[in-house]
């Protein structure tokens, strides 16, 4: 297959990842100003979802929103992922355990989506939306997942996103030997996590487990006991997906 078929094949797929962005609904104009390609394709591409179910104009001709056969599509792959299947039920005790909002994530290509999450019963409490991507140079939950990616992997997207940034580079070496990593105070939300990888039969990422709430809730006296919480769940879920290898040792004593 040629660089142009795949590039030609590939740009349904495209369009409809637009829609796991902050836009509620698109136009023909958007999508293909951020696609880069003209608006006659987008057009032909949307045509066919709207038919198939995928896609569904919004009132007064406002563009274009998911449609039925798309949600149903994700509550499919939500119910059938080995990953989700395995955490699940570490999610809640998560939850239970420490109080916080508990998060559940996939890899992505170079990024990671939310999958899944169990609130904080917490009147004042930090939650992500369920589908949203980020980054997986970003975050506590991209940083734990891109440490435990084959080497050549993390290497190619370091380059990418941050050739320059020692401290970033620093701190993947040092998720490697702890097996988690926390972010900092948000400056605008004030709230931190932690987050721990589930790994695969290989010892590679395919998602994390997080905790975030407020920081004066997970201050530094207790992010130690989170960070236990987490690794150890998301050890129990990497077991069921067929890792073998133990906990790390700052915490296995």
């Amino acid at each position: 297959m040629t660089g142009r078929t795949t590039a030609t094949a590939a740009r349904p797929a495209d369009v409809l990842m637009l829609f796991l962005d902050d836009a509620d609904s698109l136009g023909i104009s958007e999508i293909a100003r951020r696609l880069q390609v003209s608006k006659a394709v987008v057009h032909r591409i949307v045509t066919t979802f709207v038919e198939r179910g995928l896609l569904t104009p919004c009132p007064l001709g406002q563009g274009y929103s998911l449609g039925a056969a798309a949600v149903a599509l994700g509550a499919r792959a939500s119910r059938s992922s080995a990953l989700r299947a395995a955490a699940r039920p570490e999610l809640s005790r998560l939850q239970a355990t420490t109080g916080e909002s508990a998060v559940l994530s996939a890899v992505a290509g170079d990024q990671y989506v939310v999958i899944a999450q169990e609130e904080s019963a917490n009147e004042v409490r930090r939650t992500v939306e369920v589908g949203r991507r980020f980054p997986l140079h970003t975050g506590s939950t991209g940083r734990c997942i891109l440490a435990f990616q084959p080497e050549d992997r993390s290497a190619r997207l370091l380059d990418e996103v941050a050739p320059d940034d020692d401290c970033l580079r620093a701190e993947i070496d040092g998720v490697r030997v702890r097996g988690w990593t926390q972010s900092p105070a948000h400056p605008i939300h004030g709230t931190v996590s932690v987050a721990a990888p589930v790994l695969d039969g290989d010892g590679t990422a395919v998602g994390a487990l997080s905790v975030c709430g407020p920081a004066q809730r997970m201050g530094e006296a207790v992010r130690p006991e989170h960070a236990r919480a987490v690794v150890t769940a998301a050890h129990r879920a990497s077991q069921l997906l067929g890792w073998r290898g133990g906990l790390p040792a700052a915490l296995s004593g």
